[in-house]
């Protein structure tokens, strides 16, 4: 008899979509006729299991399981949902098509909307197959928006076809102990893009890309940034700000105890000629330098495509602190404060800086336009244009 019933508790374990345990609702993936071998369109299947996550009551979790890979096409999960937390452990992997022709979604790949309490985690891997998208024209593959409680931790991500991990609109966002990976040479492959969010933390990260491996775009403030390890990249970025002669801001945001090897730049603010708006409230503290390019640089004359050329930015630069910054450049202006004639850049304090050459016997130097502010120590590189 007892047998009897466990092998009918064990038949209906199997066949039920939703189970419940301790953390609510559990839905897996596979019950809602994910393939998971890597060839087959599961996307339709990923939909429906998130419909029935999204309207159950309390707490509930969708499992990704391990040992599978899920090939999805562009997919919205969206809310609000009736779950009070919703759980999506990745264990497994989930893989982009590489079929162009089968995207029907250019901007996105898996969209998540009005989602509050969202947990991801599970150590798995998300792959965007990015080779076949650098030429074409995809963008954002994890993005985020509107999502409040935001938790993103231990998963893998490679190979994005553009910016690997967006966030916008959203609050109180957490993301812990994430593996983000891309080919130095592959285009716009930022690690995780911030924008018009609040208090956000990233802590405990690699991010090896070919672009920002974080950037910091307006409308956004009070961002924690601890423990990032990033190169190759091109470092992580306030902006760019004021493109199109918009109207943005940022501040307070910190960065600490980050480590930069091989990257183009290192600690970097950039505003667009033309733009408007301001940054102010950021530091730069306790960074290592290993080989990078720029290793602290302000260009309020960022312009790559030439637009308003003759215009001068009117981004505000402002209350920015350099601090304990050590380590070695291989070009020789390691510290390059480029401001705009009309506005410049005002309070910006260096405090414990050395940064020699990567070169053996050569120096290192700085650069100044309208930079206002003061040095606290010794400084290497002399900043001339800052009070002692």
């Amino acid at each position: 008899m007892k047998v009897a019933i466990l092998t009918l508790l064990l038949i209906f374990m199997i066949a039920s979509p939703c189970l419940c345990n301790d953390l609510g609702k559990v839905f897996n993936v596979i019950s809602y006729g994910a393939v998971g071998n890597g060839k087959t369109d599961d996307t339709q299947a990923f939909s429906k299991a998130w419909e029935a996550v999204c309207n159950a009551n309390g707490i509930t979790s969708l499992i990704i399981p391990k040992g599978k890979i899920f090939l999805l096409n562009p997919v919205q999960f969206k809310g609000p949902c009736k779950a009070t937390k919703v759980l999506v452990q990745v264990g497994g992997t989930i893989a982009a098509s590489a079929n162009l022709k089968t995207w029907t979604d250019n901007e996105k790949w898996i969209h998540f909307e009005t989602v509050d309490g969202l947990v991801i985690n599970g150590g798995g891997q998300i792959d965007g197959q990015g080779s076949v998208w650098w030429n074409a024209c995809s963008d954002k593959a994890l993005h985020f928006y509107n999502c409040n409680g935001l938790q993103l931790s231990n998963l893998r991500h490679l190979n994005s076809q553009k910016n690997h991990i967006s966030i916008s609109g959203c609050k109180g966002v957490k993301i812990n102990n994430l593996l983000i990976s891309a080919p130095e040479d592959s285009p716009n492959t930022d690690g995780i893009d911030i924008s018009t969010s609040s208090n956000i933390e990233v802590l405990n990260t690699v991010m090896e890309t070919g672009d920002d491996c974080i950037a910091i775009n307006g409308g956004s403030s009070n961002i924690t940034i601890s423990g990032v390890a990033c190169g190759p990249g091109h470092g992580i970025s306030i902006g760019s700000l004021g493109k199109n002669g918009a109207f943005d801001t940022v501040e307070e945001v910190h960065v600490r105890n980050c480590t930069f090897k091989g990257t183009q730049n290192a600690a970097r603010i950039k505003t667009w000629q033309g733009g408007k708006g301001y940054a102010r409230k950021i530091s730069y503290e306790n960074i290592q330098i290993i080989n990078s390019q720029n290793p602290i640089i302000i260009d309020q004359n960022y312009n790559p495509y030439s637009l308003n050329a003759n215009a001068q930015s009117e981004v505000e630069i402002s209350d920015v602190t350099f601090r304990n910054v050590y380590g070695t450049s291989v070009d020789e202006i390691a510290i390059d404060l480029v401001c705009s004639d009309h506005f410049g850049c005002s309070n910006i304090v260096l405090n414990n800086i050395d940064i020699k050459s990567a070169i053996p016997g050569k120096q290192t130097i700085s650069r100044c336009n309208n930079a206002h502010g003061s040095t606290l120590s010794l400084c290497t590189p002399i900043v001339p244009c800052l009070s002692h």
